[in-house]
């Protein structure tokens, strides 16, 4: 009964994602940036699909049971904060530059050079993110059904596949509607569920308002606080995120959009923490036996409650997977390759073209990551620590600070992937589970270093950032270089509405 349930909510995303591909008549505006035409209904829930994912439901859950209420709930309130900041700093004059990838900021504002080095960094942590939700669907359809771990990440990619390559951002949006109404109501009743059959019950020591989880290094401070920071800010650089704020129909739309993405994910990650740590008090469930929350729902509670909770992680994966492949998609074809939208009647737009088939190579590079590091919120803060040493500092300072150029980005790139690559090789664990991704024993570095090895590696990266700028202002070839960008980036802007 719970996998068809399950199956009957991945059909209606399915039939509506792809209906709804429809609306991109074959132009890469539409299909990227769903022709710059969502209201705030439509921008909001998919801003809060693309944050409430497995990592920040699964992933939350286990290392909320395991470590406590700040380990688990800081991935997705370290999301809302970040929803929060872009909304208070970046939608606005984001929406208004006419964006069709995140990528497009690096070349625009500090060149080519960049734009390559930006957009290979966001497709490697993209990669990432994607797997770690595929790990989630993998785990979940082995634990209900008994398919192979890895049977269950193909069926997964294969069906998100097809309504991504069908409608891009408008498949996207509109199916972030039925994914964020089933995840709502599955939250809400979850939390009513247990707090009438066992009560809301906090063990000692690992609840929201024991603080020194974020104080005591003992209790994992520098682990709790990397990951506030590496979501919190690290995901400003979220090219899935900035998609859908470019797909706004307006900057104010965009603002108003991710404050309301923000209040709601932080509201459904509070609830899932809540819940793990009553299952893990209560029932005494550990993540030895496979995901907490796979096992609440399916050994002990009711069969509808557990089709509800479980549709709604695999739709929020689905859109959260959904957003990564289409953007990391768009940015390695629009900005690694170079290759540029068509606007004539008739013709053939050949980024619409090769966005599509850049997927399948994306897809199967995520699949082998998640088959090889089983882990869901621990592929999600790396994936976002690896942005937040490298480049939140270049994109959030250098939307307001005109001073820094191509020089100090590079500088900052260089020495932040350079130290967070290392403490990542050298340290046994990562974010407080053992370290499977890459892992050179040594005997420098101990699990104490982990936590600690994200802040140096942000504060080294910024660092450099800030140091190289204050020292080396752009000249007057950057500038140049700059203007004649925006310019290019408005005519083709501008033959957008010719072609609408």
């Amino acid at each position: 009964m719970i996998i068809f349930g399950v199956s009957l909510s991945v059909l209606a995303v399915l039939v509506v994602g792809i209906y709804v591909g429809r609306k991109v008549d074959g132009d890469s505006a539409n299909y990227l940036v769903a022709g710059r035409r969502l209201g705030v209904p439509l921008v909001a829930v998919s801003l809060c699909a693309a944050a409430v994912d497995s990592n920040a439901t699964v992933g939350n859950t286990d290392l909320t049971s395991d470590f406590g209420f700040w380990s688990g709930a800081s991935l997705a309130i370290g999301l809302a904060v970040c929803l929060l900041l872009a909304g208070l700093f970046l939608a606005k004059p984001l929406n208004g530059m006419g964006l069709l990838t995140l990528a497009d900021f690096f070349r625009i504002r500090y060149g080519r050079t960049v734009e390559v080095v930006a957009s290979v960094i966001m497709i490697f942590s993209f990669t990432l993110l994607l797997a770690g939700n595929l790990v989630a669907c993998g785990y979940l359809l082995q634990h209900f059904t008994r398919l192979p771990y890895t049977a269950g990440i193909v069926i997964t990619v294969c069906l998100v596949l097809a309504y991504t390559i069908a409608g891009g951002l408008f498949s996207d949006a509109y199916t972030a509607v039925i994914q964020m109404a089933i995840t709502v109501v599955a939250a809400v009743s979850l939390l009513v569920w247990v707090a009438l059959s066992f009560g809301i019950v906090i063990p000692e020591g690992m609840g929201p308002l024991d603080f020194e989880q974020l104080t005591s290094a003992q209790m994992g401070a520098p682990i709790n606080w990397a990951t506030l920071l590496a979501l919190g800010v690290g995901d400003l650089v979220a090219i899935d995120f900035m998609q859908r704020i470019f797909g706004a129909k307006s900057p104010e739309v965009a603002r108003r959009s991710c404050y309301i993405g923000a209040a709601a994910t932080a509201t459904i990650g509070i609830i899932f923490a809540l819940v793990a740590l009553t299952a893990h008090a209560v029932l005494g469930l550990t993540t030895v036996d496979g995901p907490i929350l796979f096992q609440l729902l399916g050994n002990y509670a009711p069969p509808l409650l557990a089709v509800l909770v479980l549709s709604g992680i695999v739709a929020a994966s689905f859109s959260t997977a959904s957003g990564a492949i289409l953007a990391t998609s768009a940015v390695a074809v629009r900005n690694v390759f170079n290759v540029r939208r068509s606007v004539m009647p008739g013709e053939r737009d050949p980024l619409l073209l090769w966005t599509r088939v850049a997927m399948i190579p994306f897809v199967a590079a995520a699949t082998f990551i998640a088959v090889r590091v089983s882990q869901t919120g621990i592929l999600l803060t790396l994936a976002f620590d690896v942005m937040l040493a490298c480049l939140a500092a270049p994109f959030v300072l250098g939307v307001y600070w005109r001073r820094p150029g191509q020089s100090a980005v590079l500088a900052g790139v260089g020495v932040g992937l350079v130290s967070r690559v290392i403490g990542l090789v050298l340290t046994p664990t990562v974010y407080g589970v053992d370290n499977t991704i890459l892992y050179i024993p040594n005997p420098y570095l101990q699990a104490s270093a982990d936590g600690w090895t994200t802040l140096v590696a942000a504060t080294l990266g910024v660092g450099t950032f800030v140091a190289v700028s204050l020292f080396q202002s752009r000249g007057a070839h950057e500038l140049l270089r700059e203007h004649e960008a925006r310019v290019e980036l408005k005519a083709e802007t501008d033959r957008e509405l010719v072609a609408a």
